[in-house]
């Protein structure tokens, strides 16, 4: 398994739809451990595959509990597909993707997934709280959507503008 290189905000490429999974090959099994190093080695909540450059639906998500060593317990989902989403919830959130910027975002506070696992083999979870959020911003990732245009324009302007800025900095270092 090999830590991948993380694409970062403003790269165009984490604004492209990512393809449906039809082969579930060594391929696919290689990439769903490569994810789940890339986030652990980060370290993350979750990772896109679309963040990583392969523009697959697969996912990764760190789904250990309160008193649980981090990592030891990460779901892979190919396919993803949000089902039934439910209520409403605030949520701090910062992207891997999205250096030096965490924003309030209001998503569902509850969701269930449809999903597929490495083998093909369907199945469908449901969440709430913080692994909910978790799931609809890596979801979000596959359909080119990033938590910053989740965001106010305002926080998003101010966010572009110091990008730019330390960007330009350091091409003049």
């Amino acid at each position: 398994m090999a830590i991948l290189p993380i694409l970062k905000y403003p790269d165009p490429r984490l604004r492209s739809r990512s393809l449906p999974v039809e082969s579930f090959d060594e391929d696919l099994a290689t990439l769903a451990g490569d994810l789940r190093e890339t986030m652990i080695h980060a370290p993350g909540s979750g990772l896109a595959a679309p963040q990583v450059d392969k523009l697959l639906r697969v996912i990764v998500i760190d789904d250990t509990q309160l008193g649980e060593e981090y990592g030891q317990k990460v779901l892979t989902l190919v396919n993803p597909q949000i089902i039934e989403a439910k209520g409403e919830q605030i949520y701090q959130e910062g992207c891997l993707s999205v250096i030096d910027l965490q924003s309030n975002v209001i998503r569902a506070a509850e969701v269930t997934v449809e999903a597929q696992d490495v083998t093909g083999q369907k199945f469908t979870l449901s969440a709430s709280g913080r692994q909910a959020v978790i799931l609809q911003h890596e979801i979000d990732h596959l359909e080119g959507v990033l938590f910053l245009d989740r965001i106010s324009r305002l926080k998003k302007d101010i966010y572009r503008k110091k990008l730019f800025k330390s960007q330009k900095m350091a091409k003049n270092s």
